[in-house]
């Protein structure tokens, strides 16, 4: 195969992700894209997985390395192991694309809190750069898994500490992150850029409802997202059991779009509550069936519980549904109120009964409905939209002091006049 390495001119990345594959990693998978098209060479270094088991691709001008999936780990020895296996892959293919394509900078996206190690590595013995893509919260993420500290959380945060040291510029997805790199990570606020995981209006267009995914009832309600534990589709399901039994509605689908460790449970569940019939599980989709849905649905949900690590998420889906202007139910949480605003009606925390009545609430007020569509929509077209987040990430790499081939004169810092 013929060599691809980069003339002196173009700058190359290397983008290392563990938790999903490209491009099903939405968020990697439009930097990659953007970046490319500012003029850098872009390789992604990512595991397979059965809807991506090709070792090499090359997608849209992006390299696409991927390895074997690693075991997921449960407690300090299953961890130990996953994240070892990960790092041995994500060594071995790093020296492989060094030799065949030559890279300036690694651009690691959490979790786990792991990859500086490779990243720490070609910094101080080839003297490449190393941003650190700020995406989770592994310390947060383990508390809320495992309703606990311990030694396990102390070596998490010694990781991520380790993380924000070796990193040259961090990019942070929200504010909350960006308080995070500053207090714990002690990174000074000039080095520190927010990208929010907006999202790409071309992909999310306003089409006509397909009435077929409502199974015959007046009303839709779809949820888009993993289905970990820590999700809260439980939350949802016993809304659904509130409003089909308590509520004596028949009358609304549920549509619930998604994949993840949880899901054959969460479908166990929807039987054991009696309300399957209800509640259609699509598992992982493409934008072929994720736009049609959304756009047949009248409420989108979000039901991710009040904890410390869900407070300071963004959550896509969230800014996904105001793309297609759906109103939305969910908890209040900080960041996921910064995102929705008045586009979204906010139920006690973690409170599934009124989870419910909220979602019926909306269902039965078409007016409101519309109103907080149209104000999501418009906040993603001024504000949220990808198109205004790509200039901070080059801003990002322009820190580095590699001018990229696309203007970004806009893009120091972000500003919000909605906020």
């Amino acid at each position: 195969m013929m060599s691809t390495r980069v003339s002196k001119q173009q700058r190359s990345v290397l983008i290392i992700v563990e938790n999903l594959p490209v491009p099903l990693d939405r968020r990697v998978w439009i930097e990659a894209r953007t970046l490319s098209a500012a003029g850098y060479q872009v390789i992604v270094c990512c595991p397979r997985s059965d809807k991506h088991p090709e070792p090499y691709e090359f997608l849209e001008n992006v390299h696409i390395y991927r390895h074997p999936y690693p075991t997921e780990g449960v407690g300090l020895w299953g961890y130990l192991v996953e994240y070892s296996s990960a790092l041995f892959w994500q060594f071995l293919l790093a020296f492989r694309i060094l030799f065949k394509h030559g890279f300036d900078v690694i651009q690691a996206c959490n979790p786990p809190d792991t990859i500086f190690i490779v990243g720490g590595f070609f910094k101080y013995v080839f003297g490449k750069k190393f941003i650190f893509d700020h995406h989770d919260l592994s310390p947060e993420l383990y508390e809320a898994k495992f309703q606990k500290k311990g030694p396990l959380h102390k070596i998490l945060l010694k990781l991520e500490r380790l993380t924000f040291r070796t990193a040259d510029v961090v990019i942070s997805t929200n504010d909350s992150f960006r308080r995070i790199a500053e207090t714990r990570g002690s990174v000074p606020s000039d080095r520190i850029f927010i990208v929010r995981s907006g999202p790409d209006l071309n992909r999310f267009r306003l089409e006509a409802p397909v009435e077929s995914w409502k199974k015959g009832r007046k009303h839709m309600v779809s949820y888009l997202g993993v289905m970990n534990d820590q999700d809260g589709i439980d939350y949802l399901l016993e809304a659904v059991s509130h409003i089909v039994k308590e509520r004596k509605r028949d009358d609304v689908q549920f549509v619930l779009m998604g994949s993840g460790p949880e899901l054959e449970n969460l479908q166990k569940m929807a039987v054991d509550l009696g309300v399957d019939d209800y509640v259609t599980f699509t598992g992982w989709v493409n934008d072929q069936v994720i736009v049609p849905v959304l756009n047949t649905a009248e409420v989108a949900v979000c039901p991710d519980p009040y904890n410390t690590l869900n407070d300071k998420l963004t959550m896509n889906k969230v800014m996904e549904y105001m793309a297609l202007g759906k109103p939305i139910v969910q908890y209040d949480l900080t960041e996921s109120r910064y995102s929705a605003g008045d586009a979204a009606v906010y139920a006690k925390r973690n409170s599934a009964v009124d989870l419910g009545d909220r979602i019926l609430d909306l269902l039965d007020d078409p007016e409101t409905r519309a109103a907080m569509g149209q104000l999501g929509r418009r906040r993603i077209e001024t504000v949220l939209a990808w198109e205004h987040q790509a200039p901070v990430l080059l801003s990002a790499y322009e820190a580095l002091g590699w001018p990229s081939g696309i203007s970004v004169a806009e893009g120091k810092r972000q500003t919000d006049p909605i906020a």
